[in-house]
């Protein structure tokens, strides 16, 4: 496989999922990309003006890479609607009915992904918010499906098999669950004071009854501390470890118990829940030695650049193995080999395309 056959400085690449300043691939970008030739990129509301620019922006990102790239999104709808300029604006996952209401938004999205030129989506959510969780202010209420585990594993099911089966590579987030959390992992480290019990009982539910399905090809590491559980650990100044650079949760847990050899990916190591303890190289290598594949740093090119050479420095000075490396290469290498390609740029087919988004709002506006 390619990935297995580049320089150390290429493969060390594939590791990093990241973000571009701006919405064109100016010098300064295209820079950044050959420095670091990303295994992957992801393009946030700053990156999108219109139509055609986008799909214009993700081709050159493309060409310019000599693996191709993972190029995503987080399209979920409602809070989280990156598309929002480009078409009538989507609902939130708590406002659909059941699974045939998934199908219809995953299918509206996965070929609008295409046609723009992405190959992945960083959905569905698959934290669980029952009514007793409904009263935290963590900025996931409304990004849920249902109201408990079972409605996640039907609706959000329904949403990755619908996104998969039209050649977008979906992502289940955040793992463990931050379903309990009562702030916003963007801010700083939420502490979920929920038993062990309740995170396998609860939590860990949908991951359980959706990995055996064998259709999970990624999933996002969430940055949350769960000191009731058993497998939380303290780092090496006596501080909660949070959940993606965690050993016990992601090979522990996720890989070992949960038997998932899929692609792993952190949540942004930009937030609060990281920079505010650690250094950005300092959680990159933290998140290789705990057992995660792709590390995203979504927006500072100083940030990515100081990840990128910690893990560098890393492996050159054997911190971390080079056989590490491989095994995340070839999980990177396994999902990428079901990637599909673009459509056809096709504007009147995303007219057509906002217009059955409006009619699906309308339906469930109404019900």
């Amino acid at each position: 496989m390619i990935e297995q056959s580049l320089p150390l400085n290429q493969k060390i690449g594939q590791l990093f999922f990241i973000g571009i300043p701006g919405p064109e691939v100016d010098d300064a970008t295209r820079e950044l990309l050959t420095e670091i030739m990303p295994g992957g990129v992801c393009l946030f509301t700053r990156n999108i003006r219109e139509a055609e620019q986008t799909r214009h922006l993700l081709d050159e990102i493309r060409d310019s890479l000599p693996v191709v790239p993972f190029l995503s999104i987080d399209q979920e709808g409602g809070l989280v609607d990156r598309l929002r300029r480009l078409m009538t604006p989507m609902l939130a996952a708590s406002k659909l009915r059941d699974a045939e209401d998934a199908v219809k938004l995953a299918d509206i999205i996965a070929e609008t992904l295409r046609i723009l030129g992405f190959n992945m989506d960083f959905a569905p959510v698959v934290d669980v918010v029952d009514e007793s969780r409904a009263k935290y202010s963590n900025g996931l209420f409304s990004r849920a499906y249902g109201s408990s585990s079972e409605d996640v594993v039907e609706i959000a099911g329904s949403f990755l098999d619908t996104l998969q089966r039209n050649g977008i590579i979906g992502c289940l987030k955040h793992f463990p669950g931050l379903g309990a959390s009562s702030v916003d992992s963007h801010e700083e480290l939420p502490q979920v004071d929920i038993s062990g019990d309740e995170l396998f009982s609860t939590d860990l539910f949908p991951y359980k009854e959706l990995l055996k399905t064998g259709s999970v090809k990624a999933i996002m590491a969430a940055h949350a501390a769960f000191p009731r559980v058993n497998l939380q650990e303290m780092d090496q100044n006596g501080k909660l470890l949070p959940s993606s650079l965690s050993k016990n949760f992601i090979k522990t847990l996720l890989r070992d118990e949960l038997g998932f050899d899929g692609l792993v990916i952190t949540d942004d190591l930009e937030m609060g829940a990281i920079v505010k303890n650690y250094g950005i190289g300092e959680a990159c290598k933290m998140a290789v030695a705990a057992g995660v594949d792709m590390l995203a740093i979504c927006a500072d090119p100083g940030a990515i650049r100081e990840g990128f050479y910690a893990v560098v420095k890393a492996v050159e000075t054997g911190e971390i193995a080079e056989s590490r490396l491989d095994m995340s290469l070839a999980r990177i290498a396994a999902c990428k080999h079901e990637l599909s390609g673009p459509l056809d740029f096709n504007p009147i087919g995303l007219g057509q395309l906002s217009e059955q988004v409006a009619a699906l709002n309308e339906t469930l506006t109404r019900s």
